[in-house]
C-alpha cells in the first residue's frame, strides 16, 4: 500500500503535502569544486596585480611578453575588473606592436628540449629549430596551451615543418600571433601564482616553467 499523505496548511502559504516516508536530500556540491577554486584563485591574483606597484607589475608583465611599451600600457590601464578584461587589453596591445617590438620579443625566446624525449627526438627537434631560425632569423614560437603532454613534441615538429614553407612576411605575422596567444596563457598563470604566494605579480623566476612551454620556446 502506498504511504498516506496529510496536508499541512501554513498561514499565508499554499498547502503542501507531507509524506509519511521522509524524502532524502541530494548531496551538496563540495565547497572546493575545481572550477570555483580556480576562479577564486584568479580573482585573488587579479586583485593583487591591480594593487601592485607599477614597477612590479611591469616586470611581471614582461615575463609574459618582453616588450616595455606593451607592459607599460597594460599597467597604466589598471584596475581590471576581471581576467577577460585584462586578456582583451593584452590582445589589443599585442596587435599594436610594431615590427621591431615583435622582433625584440622573439629574440627573448630561447630553445628548450623535452627532457623525456629520446636521442632521436631531441636530434630531430634541434634540427627543425635550426632550419627555422636559418630561414627566418628568429626563434620559433608556438602556443601549446591545452595540448596534452603526449602530443607536444609531435605538434611542435609538425608546426615547424609546416611553417618553413611560409614567406618571411607571412611567418612574421604567424609568429606574432603565437606570441600573443602565449602571453595570454602566461598572464593567467601569473595571476594564479600571485594568488598562491600572496605577493602579487612579482614572479620573474616563474617564467617559462609551464609544461606547455617546454617543447617550443620559453623565457630565459
Amino acid at each position: 500500500m502506498a504511504p498516506r499523505c496529510s496536508t499541512v496548511a501554513v498561514p499565508g502559504t499554499r498547502p503542501r503535502a507531507r509524506h509519511a516516508t521522509p524524502r532524502t536530500r541530494e548531496p551538496a556540491l563540495p565547497a572546493s569544486a575545481p572550477r570555483t577554486t580556480r576562479a577564486a584563485s584568479l580573482a585573488a591574483g587579479l586583485a593583487a596585480f591591480n594593487a601592485a606597484p607599477a614597477a612590479d607589475a611591469e616586470r611581471a608583465l614582461r615575463d609574459c611578453l618582453d616588450d616595455r611599451h606593451w607592459a607599460r600600457r597594460l599597467t597604466a590601464h589598471r584596475p581590471y575588473p576581471d581576467l577577460d578584461a585584462l586578456l582583451a587589453a593584452a590582445d589589443e596591445a599585442s596587435y599594436d606592436l610594431a615590427p621591431g617590438a615583435v622582433a625584440g620579443a622573439l629574440a627573448d625566446e630561447t630553445a628548450a628540449l623535452p627532457p623525456a624525449a629520446g636521442p632521436a627526438e631531441r636530434t630531430a627537434l634541434r634540427a627543425a629549430h635550426a632550419a627555422y631560425e636559418s630561414r627566418f632569423g628568429h626563434a620559433f614560437v608556438l602556443c601549446l596551451d591545452g595540448c596534452s603532454e603526449a602530443e607536444r613534441l609531435d605538434r611542435t615538429l609538425a608546426a615547424i615543418r609546416a611553417r618553413l614553407g611560409n614567406e618571411p612576411d607571412e611567418e612574421r605575422l604567424v609568429a606574432a600571433d603565437e606570441l600573443r596567444r602565449r602571453a595570454r596563457g602566461r598572464l593567467a598563470r601569473l595571476l594564479a601564482a600571485g594568488a598562491e604566494t600572496g605577493d602579487g605579480p612579482r614572479l620573474p623566476e616563474q617564467k617559462g616553467r609551464n609544461p606547455a612551454d617546454r617543447y617550443a620556446r620559453h623565457r630565459r
